[in-house]
């Protein structure tokens, strides 16, 4: 088992004849065998580590991320408490991948500054796998730093100790003053010009597990874990107490009243499954952006412990670029996915009509997703979540043997070629599925595929294969001019 078990990790999800039948296949075509390798590693790596940046306001948190992402995605404005709808980035340094958690978009005061530092700490350390903690060298350390250092301390995750804005050698003895905190060593960086990022990665590759600590599937027999997800009040709590039987979540009108995700073991259709819900937060008023930052970051947080997000959206209104939204970071986030509509007892025959043009129109991007429509309220139609819980997971653990892969691209080639571009025509070679959970493919290819030509394969794959309920990731490599055999 073990052996089968390292080939599956060398080579994504390709067994070890199967590989290298594949390998001959790319060598034929003129491929490179070393970047096909890399390709597969690539397209075939399972959960990638989650590194968290955490940090008081205007510590350079997003300054540091777009450092280490190498490009300025995470936004960075000299206004604090800039919301942004990504709070989860996919960075590469030293040829290993993980995911980075921004902490940087929301900054206000709160519950009071050291509240809202601390709760938004607490999200982004639970679902990380280390932590970079960014403190300003100028300033030294404060109060609310000596309050994150508690936090770190109680969850036991390795630390990383960024001492920022040390811009020269000046600077160094701030850093070193860092010491006293007690996470070990400072180390001096100045996200803004670059200066040390290299060393502190080093350090960060050395503190990130190989591979997540939780491994997903039932594979220790532990139960399916899913996510509800949805925008503050749609109906997640009530959802959850349904489902439980019992009222074990606190339900009020006030939207956001669930502080702390409640991990809920509850057993449906004769299986025990783990809901992790994700309420919103607490909100006044005027801190509705904050909330909905949080609200992002929680449900981030969320997405990362689960294998199947149930996204609930309330069918009595309009679908709003929240529910979009949401729906959009589950796709990101490469989860299997569930639409359940709420309140759908609630609707007359017109608002009906108006829904159906809504979720053509709204979400064409996710017709793959199974639809339930459900009542939290009054728990009907609640039998029917599971057996599309279940068809998601199916679809999102479904895997296409070579061989018939590349069957059906042999077709797919033969009866829709590519347009011609620029007096070429681009030619599908030959592909294998590298991984699953969700699904990834890498196609090898004589020229670049456009969108278009991408999103048709994909819905091919669909229809040949199901993968219902679930993301699909294609990635295509080119073969370069050089090395190509005659």
């Amino acid at each position: 088992m073990n052996d089968q078990q390292h080939a599956a990790d060398e080579h994504g999800a390709l067994g070890d004849a199967e590989y290298t039948e594949f390998m001959e296949l790319a060598a034929e075509e003129g491929f490179d065998p070393e970047e096909i390798e890399g390709d597969l590693a690539a397209a075939g790596h399972g959960p990638l580590p989650v590194l968290a940046v955490v940090g008081r306001p205007n510590v350079g948190k997003s300054t540091l991320v777009n450092r280490i992402l190498g490009r300025r995605e995470a936004v960075v404005e000299d206004k604090p408490g800039v919301t942004r709808d990504r709070v989860t980035y996919e960075a590469e340094w030293a040829g290993r991948r993980f995911k980075v958690v921004d902490t940087g978009g929301w900054e206000q005061d709160v519950l009071g500054i050291d509240a809202a530092v601390a709760a938004q700490a607490e999200f982004a350390i639970e679902a990380a796998d280390a932590v970079v903690f960014v403190v300003d060298a100028k300033v030294g350390a404060t109060d609310t730093d000596e309050a994150v250092v508690k936090l770190l301390r109680r969850a036991g995750k390795p630390v990383v100790l960024c001492a920022n804005k040390v811009d020269g050698p000046s600077g160094e003895a701030d850093a070193a003053a860092l010491w006293n905190l007690g996470l070990g060593e400072p180390h001096p960086v100045s996200s803004l010009h670059g200066r040390g990022t290299g060393d502190l990665l080093d350090a960060v590759l050395e503190a990130l597990p190989e591979a997540p600590q939780q491994t997903f599937g039932g594979g220790l027999g532990g139960p399916r874990r899913i996510a509800l997800i949805g925008r503050p009040n749609v109906g997640k709590s009530s959802l959850l107490n349904k489902v439980a039987g019992e009222e074990r979540v606190v339900v009020n009108e006030i939207a956001g009243t669930t502080r702390d995700p409640v991990d809920e073991l509850i057993e449906l259709g004769g299986v025990t499954w783990k809901f992790v819900d994700t309420a919103g937060i607490r909100r006044r008023v005027h801190l509705q952006e904050g909330a909905d930052y949080y609200a992002s970051l929680r449900t981030a947080a969320a997405l990362e412990k689960a294998e199947v997000a149930v996204v609930l959206i309330d069918a009595s209104e309009s679908i709003s670029v929240q529910d979009t939204r949401i729906i959009s970071m589950a796709v990101d986030a490469g989860r299997a996915l569930v639409i359940a509509y709420n309140k759908w007892d609630t609707l007359d025959e017109e608002r009906r009509y108006y829904l159906e043009r809504e979720i053509e129109r709204d979400l064409v991007q996710v017709q793959w997703a199974p639809r339930v429509n459900v009542s939290a309220r009054t728990g009907r139609h609640m039998e029917k979540l599971v057996p599309a819980i279940e068809t998601a997971l199916e679809g999102w653990e479904t895997r296409v043997p070579t061989g018939r892969l590349n069957a059906f691209l042999g077709e797919i080639v033969a009866a829709h070629p590519h347009p011609i571009r620029g007096g070429k025509q681009p030619r599908i070679l030959f592909g294998t599925q590298a991984g699953v959970r969700p699904p990834r493919f890498v196609l090898f290819a004589s020229g670049f595929l456009e969108a278009g030509y991408r999103r048709f394969v994909e819905r091919r794959l669909r229809e040949e294969f199901g993968f219902e309920g679930t993301p699909i990731h294609i990635s295509v490599r080119v073969r370069e001019k050089r090395g190509r055999k005659n």
